[in-house]
């Protein structure tokens, strides 16, 4: 195990999350909110020093790197950042007990969006805007943003390469362009490009500059941090509609959105999984509005909702603008298995992802066949190309683990007591980074009423899910640790 370099790492991250603290920093310094400032002044301070502590202790560190290195590093990257990132909520005093803290700053990283505040403002506007920034620096993943800007690559072979694949969602993450970092910057590019048109439609719709701001940070990132109490049902129709595309679109796959710059078009419209993808929202959307019929005034209204929250939903997004816990029950059953399903690989959003699903079913119609024709060779195809044995592999070992981690954190929160459906939908609803769930952790609720213990469950949930499983189960293997 490579420890001076997963430090070094480290380091850097917690010195650009240092960087990233000054701007909500500024934020209350302009407010002269003293609380707060004193509270993102020690966190930059303590940030700080970790990453200076951290240069000095691995400064000459071995650039060799391997699987096992790029797992456990982004997972202890994250862990830290996460608890230096929930400082400014426990040193300021909004949030004093420092499980709930970590709770809502996991959340924000994570881009889960479910949170311990039963209200949001009467927060400063620097801890709200920490709260929705965190989705943007979460959303595409903070080592792809390291990638991207510092030049960390070395003689490894696929050093670089391990670390983005560790942490991109989705069954098999490969380069766009024949250098990682360019992979890396190019992905960013297009990160940011959608982050300030959606920024720009939210301004031109009225939007006050800082609400549009956390807006888009959390949009970008299918996070769901809101300003205001009321999520999204606060705002106008169009401002609501704009939300819907570019939930939408931040649900896709980046890699169409590189192939559409290439001029590729009809490689973007081949594509299995986003074909999959705009069906099972316009179907969503479809059955719900039929299901809604005579909810709402009009036919406009009751289609405006339904495209929302299925937006919202199968994004992984979690922003609302109505109770969708107070909807007919096969409504609710759409939005659950939406929250599952995710959207696709390579996006921001959470969520098994419809990549991963649609090889599990070609894997099972495949071994259907197999039964039926021994004697045939049967191969998986996607895209029109053959899906290697160990991609399927991978997904299969991956949805076991889905399942086994699902059920085993349901009976762990279970010992609170709380309805079945509360607690199975809290667990979906963090480990696929959805952020609301059903009853009483719905829309209009919060997750304040859990106890220590199962806010930690979860808050281990939303990480487990974000990094897609595998980073956080190398943590507890004892390989992971051996030197070579």
């Amino acid at each position: 195990m490579n420890y001076r370099m997963i430090g070094r790492i480290i380091g850097q991250i917690l010195g650009l999350e240092a960087l990233f603290l000054l701007l909500p920093l500024a934020i209350c310094l302009a407010d002269g909110d003293e609380p707060a400032v004193l509270g993102f002044t020690l966190s930059v301070l303590i940030s700080a020093g970790v990453y200076l502590l951290l240069r000095w202790l691995c400064r000459n560190a071995e650039t060799g790197f391997r699987a096992k290195e790029g797992l456990v590093c982004v997972s202890l990257a994250w862990m830290a950042m996460s608890f230096l990132g929930c400082l400014p909520f426990f040193l300021s005093g909004a949030i004093p007990n420092l499980v709930d803290a970590l709770f809502e700053t996991v959340s924000g990283f994570t881009t889960t969006g479910a949170s311990i505040l039963p209200a949001v403002e009467g927060l400063p506007r620097g801890l709200l805007f920490w709260r929705s920034f965190t989705h943007w620096v979460g959303g595409m993943g903070v080592l792809v943003f390291l990638l991207a800007i510092i030049p960390i690559s070395g003689a490894g072979g696929g050093f670089t390469m391990h670390l983005l694949r560790a942490e991109s969602p989705g069954p098999n993450v490969g380069k766009l362009v024949p250098r990682i970092r360019q992979t890396a910057k190019l992905l960013y590019l297009i990160y940011v490009v959608l982050t300030v048109l959606d920024l720009i439609f939210l301004l031109l719709g009225g939007m006050p500059l800082f609400d549009a701001l956390c807006t888009a940070f959390a949009t970008a990132g299918t996070g769901g941090f809101s300003v205001r109490n009321a999520s999204m049902a606060a705002y106008s129709p169009y401002l609501q509609n704009v939300t819907t595309v570019f939930m939408l679109l931040f649900g896709v796959n980046f890699s169409c959105y590189y192939l559409l710059l290439m001029r590729q078009i009809r490689n973007v419209f081949r594509d299995e999984e986003l074909r999959l993808y705009l069906g099972l929202v316009a179907a969503a959307i479809l059955l719900i509005t039929w299901d809604l019929r005579g909810l709402y005034a009009t036919v406009g209204e009751t289609v405006r909702q339904a495209a929302f929250q299925v937006s919202s939903i199968i994004s992984t997004t979690g922003f609302a603008t109505t109770d969708f816990d107070l909807w007919p029950s096969f409504s609710k059953a759409i939005l659950m298995i939406l929250m599952i399903t995710g959207a696709c690989a390579g996006s921001t959003a959470g969520g098994l992802k419809l990549a991963r699903a649609l090889l599990l079913f070609k894997t099972l119609r495949r071994n259907a066949r197999q039964v039926l024709h021994p004697s045939r060779v049967q191969v998986v195809r996607n895209n029109g190309q053959a899906v290697p044995e160990k991609v399927l592999e991978h997904a299969n070992a991956y949805f076991a683990a889905y399942i086994i981690i699902i059920i085993v954190s349901f009976l762990l929160i279970s010992l609170d007591e709380f309805s079945l459906t509360t607690n199975f939908t809290a667990v979906l609803a963090c480990f696929n980074n959805v952020g609301p769930g059903l009853d009483g952790v719905g829309p209009t609720c919060s997750y304040a009423a859990y106890s220590t213990f199962s806010k930690l469950v979860l808050t281990v949930d939303m990480l487990a899910g974000r990094l897609e499983i595998f980073p956080i189960l190398a943590l507890f293997s004892r390989g992971s640790w051996t030197y070579r």
